[in-house]
């Protein structure tokens, strides 16, 4: 749980936030962290998390403006520096929980500015479900992609107000957050480099979800490392190949983040592999696929 001496509130520093939304948010951001996890997650929980200390740091909830609708997120950094590399964390399904806001923290230890805004903050609370499927079905499939690209463009925004360094900025995400990291490297020229953790690559189209990674493979404009797990049953090894095929195309004509992009599949790895408080963790891959992002980020200018 977060020090309470640590919480800082960025409110006022937005213009046209409403106080009393942007309070409520702050509070059920606050809870999903003090509880650790999503209620939907509780019940697969099986290790105990990797904790990561604040100490030298600084780690805090705050909100920033988009559109008139304050966006919660947390977010942390070595504490006393400016001018930092940004890392954008995109959450799995179950929203911003302890998970996400460690490895917020592991990646300001490595010198980071890393925010992650709760993406879903309009549909719901994640941390108020019980069931996987009742999320899915009441939250997270009413989430519209155009809605998390200007999340997270805020996101960068704020970023830049806040110490971070807008010409070195990097995205990373798990599962769901897999998919909006290619999507971002896709939609955004911010970014200089991305990591997707076992993110989909394809799907059925709709209003909310009108194309998906696969479809376009040619718009990338930030070169992405895919990690990926050799026994992920809702990731079939074929689309990888198929997004390799895509990238390879798109790199021959001259698309150079294409060209650059690269998976690792981790072959007796499941979904989720990274996330350390779920059966599903995999101690060697985690370790591998982290170092290997920080690596990524740093060869391709943000470090």
């Amino acid at each position: 749980m977060l020090d309470p001496n640590q919480l800082q509130d960025f409110s006022s520093l937005l213009p046209g936030t409403s106080t009393e939304a942007g309070a409520s948010r702050r509070t059920a951001l606050k809870v999903a962290l003090g509880v650790g996890y999503a209620a939907a997650a509780t019940p697969i929980m099986a290790q105990t998390a990797i904790k990561t200390s604040a100490e030298g740091l600084i780690a805090a909830e705050g909100i920033y403006d988009v559109d008139g609708f304050s966006v919660p997120f947390y977010y942390a950094a070595p504490a006393g520096k400016t001018n930092l590399p940004v890392i954008l964390v995109i959450q799995e399904i179950f929203g911003v929980h302890e998970y996400i806001a460690d490895t917020c923290r592991r990646l300001a230890k490595a010198g980071y500015l890393a925010i992650a805004p709760e993406l879903y903050a309009r549909q719901g609370d994640p941390a108020q479900y019980q069931e996987t499927a009742k999320l899915m079905a009441e939250v997270v499939s009413k989430v519209p992609d155009a809605q998390v690209m200007a999340d997270l463009d805020g996101a960068v925004k704020w970023a830049g107000q806040n110490g971070g360094n807008l010409k070195k900025v990097g995205i990373t995400g798990f599962c769901w957050g897999g998919r909006i990291t290619w999507l971002y490297a896709q939609y955004s020229g911010q970014v200089k480099a991305g990591v997707a953790w076992y993110g989909r690559l394809v799907g059925t189209a709709s209003a909310l979800t009108p194309r998906h990674p696969l479809e376009q493979a040619a718009q990338l404009k930030a070169p992405v490392l895919g990690l990926y797990g050799g026994e992920d049953r809702g990731i079939a090894l074929t689309t990888i190949n198929q997004m390799k095929e895509a990238l390879a195309e798109a790199g021959a004509k001259g698309n150079r983040a294409a060209q650059m992009s690269e998976f690792v599949v981790y072959r007796d790895a499941p979904h989720a592999f990274h996330a350390d408080y779920r059966p599903s963790y995999r101690k060697e891959a985690a370790e591998d696929g982290f170092a290997r992002a920080l690596a990524w980020f740093k060869a391709h200018g943000v470090g």
